[in-house]
């Protein structure tokens, strides 16, 4: 296939990576909160890491699949 090389590869891993760390974020949030007893707020700080993580990989996800198009 035309555009497939190793970078891309690269690319994508970093991608699947960041989804996978930012999903275990998110349901971690609760747990972490407590354990280190911090403040509920912190815990939405987590929550808002993850959608950010989250956003940042469907954009870069969406330039890597226009890259490969054509």
């Amino acid at each position: 296939m035309q555009g497939h090389n190793d970078d891309t590869a690269k690319q994508g891993r970093i991608i699947a990576i960041t989804i996978a760390v930012a999903g275990v974020l998110a349901i971690a949030a609760p747990w972490l909160r407590e354990v280190l007893g911090l403040a509920p707020k912190y815990e939405i700080l987590f929550y808002l890491i993850s959608l950010a993580a989250f956003i940042w990989s469907l954009v870069v996800t969406w330039k890597l699949w226009q890259k490969t198009r054509s």
